[in-house]
């Protein structure tokens, strides 16, 4: 397993290379911990943002140069089993952090949120953050390193309690920015404003939150 799951990291960094020819991966087994790496950045970086749209583009341009990951994980096709959960579970994980990065940018432009409201929904994008990159460890341990106490059946399961682990995670992003919005929506509806918030965060059939 620990073979099969090396060459599908392989397979993940020959189509990073293909997508950008002056971005080389040299060790494959470090690919879920690149990302982990990065996951950790953006939370500590929301950590202490601040809540400007100006304090928010170190947050954003993390972001963005980790997306190349996410964009071409998005490419490989015909996985099955182990590996399939393991391309899923790093694809949920750029999800939930492209969930974060665009539902908040359109937060810190909503004049319904007060400063103490936005630091504190970052602090709780930024622990569904970290929560996020410490399942992709425990996937980078089994997938690298693989546990010769394990048979492959243990393993497998493993790895499909940190897909469901980390799918949840995703769930809990989706629901936390759709409660956030509906404050605002709600606040709105008092002064007869609603127009703009939907017009702000798109309307139902546009958001993938």
């Amino acid at each position: 397993m620990k073979t099969k799951l090396s060459l599908i990291l392989l397979a993940f960094a020959l189509c990073l290379g293909t997508a950008n020819a002056q971005w080389v991966v040299t060790d494959p087994g470090n690919f879920a911990g690149n990302i982990a790496n990065s996951v950790k950045e953006i939370a500590t970086a929301s950590k202490t943002v601040k809540n400007t749209l100006n304090g928010f583009k170190e947050v954003e341009k993390l972001y963005n140069d980790t997306k190349k990951y996410y964009d071409a994980l998005k490419k490989v096709n015909n996985l099955i089993g182990d590996a399939y959960k393991v391309k899923e579970t790093l694809v949920m994980v750029g999800d939930i952090t492209g969930i974060y990065v665009d539902a908040y940018k359109r937060m810190l432009s909503d004049t319904n949120f007060r400063p103490t409201e936005l630091a504190a929904m970052a602090s709780g994008y930024a622990r569904l953050l970290e929560l996020s990159g410490e399942s992709i460890k425990e996937l980078k341990a089994i997938v690298q390193n693989g546990s010769f106490s394990m048979n492959d059946k243990e393993r497998m399961d493993m790895i499909n309690a940190i897909y469901e682990q980390v799918k949840e995670y995703k769930a809990i992003t989706s629901y936390y920015t759709r409660k956030n919005i509906s404050v605002s929506y709600v606040r709105a509806k008092k002064k007869d404003d609603t127009r703009r918030v939907q017009e702000l965060y798109g309307m139902d059939e546009h958001r993938f939150w």
